[in-house]
């Protein structure tokens, strides 16, 4: 395993981080406890999590499930001191938590507490904004910019009621997610005018069907050392192969809740192809290549990986051991240029 720094901050994180979305309805806790030791045991140091999960269904009987889960090990394994723990808080109009409240200082208080109540923990390592109060495409919308007011909290006074859980040390570093390049530095530079947390990191959907972050958000990645965490490395399962040509295998994800229209655009199918064509000229399981592509670039720090069997979860710890050779990188080049980002 590789370890990343996390933003300009004394900690090191695993190019490889477990996600846990699924925590809570489409695994119980055993299978979810399995999964964390598993990844332990391949050298994951970081785990993610949030006060929403699990997100399929998203309904309210099952809302915090996951990091109660989660919770459930940690006092149980005694292994706090092993793990990076990150979680988030919930942005406008998630009516499933506190009815869709914005993030406040009020909120936040809230959502902190609850969180470290579940997680049974007095600390959290990574405390991120799960997206932006205002008006945004987000989760497969359109990536044009459309332009639209409407109020919302100052960027001031949110950095202002994270600073002040800091210095309680309830939480040890801040991070975004879901958010633009321009969102990013808003909040870089009040931080630098007001002596506030700086963004350490920024969570955003990166994969061959989507490689928006490089427009924009790789530099500020580098420049700024807001190092990406990388989320949907496979395209929720549609780089393994599985859902092409209509198929719809039973249990899956797209089974059971009828979601992920965001990789279903009318170019594609056509796309994912040519990255399952790849993967097979060279022998490599597909949700490797995509998961490995994903792991190498310079301006990720940690690679999201997500599972609902160990099966899957051992293809994706495995897969930071795949050589991706100049040939791979150059066809996989040669397709986006083809295909472009097919998803957002």
């Amino acid at each position: 395993m590789r370890y990343n720094q996390l933003g300009r901050t004394d900690i090191k994180v695993s190019a490889l981080c477990l996600g846990s979305m699924t925590w809570g309805s489409q695994n119980t806790a055993p299978e979810a406890h399995a999964q964390i030791d598993m990844a332990l045991d391949g050298g994951i140091n970081f785990l993610d999590t949030a006060e929403m999960y699990p997100v399929n269904p998203l309904a309210k009987e099952t809302q915090g499930n996951t990091e109660r889960i989660l919770g459930e090990w940690i006092g149980a394994s005694g292994r706090r001191q092993d793990i990076i723990l990150a979680t988030k808080v919930s942005g406008k109009g998630y009516m499933n938590v506190r009815d869709g409240a914005p993030i406040t200082p009020a909120s936040i208080d809230l959502a902190l507490d609850a969180s470290l109540s579940s997680l049974k923990t007095d600390y959290i390592d990574l405390y991120q904004l799960h997206w932006p109060d205002r008006p945004m495409n987000l989760f497969g919308g359109s990536i044009n910019y459309e332009h639209m007011d409407e109020p919302s909290i100052d960027i001031s006074i949110i950095l202002d009621s994270l600073n002040e859980l800091v210095k309680s040390g309830k939480i040890r570093y801040i991070g975004l997610s879901n958010e633009t390049p321009w969102g990013t530095m808003k909040f870089l530079h009040h931080s630098e005018i007001s002596s506030t947390p700086r963004v350490q990191s920024i969570q955003n959907a990166y994969n061959l069907l989507n490689r928006t972050f490089e427009i924009g958000g790789s530099e500020v990645a580098h420049r700024e050392d807001v190092g990406l965490l990388a989320y949907s490395p496979i395209a929720q399962g549609y780089l393994s192969g599985k859902y092409q040509n209509g198929a719809l295998p039973k249990g899956s994800r797209k089974e059971l809740f009828n979601r992920l229209q965001r990789y279903e655009g009318p170019y594609a199918e056509e796309a994912i192809q040519a990255y399952l064509d790849i993967a097979s000229k060279y022998e490599i399981d597909p949700t490797q290549l995509a998961n490995q592509f994903v792991t190498t670039r310079p301006f990720v720090t940690s690679n999201i990986i997500g599972a609902t069997n160990m099966e899957q979860l051992k293809l994706a710890v495995t897969s930071i051991d795949i050589n991706l050779t100049k040939e791979i990188e150059e066809d996989i080049e040669k397709a986006f240029q083809r295909h472009g980002n097919v998803a957002s």
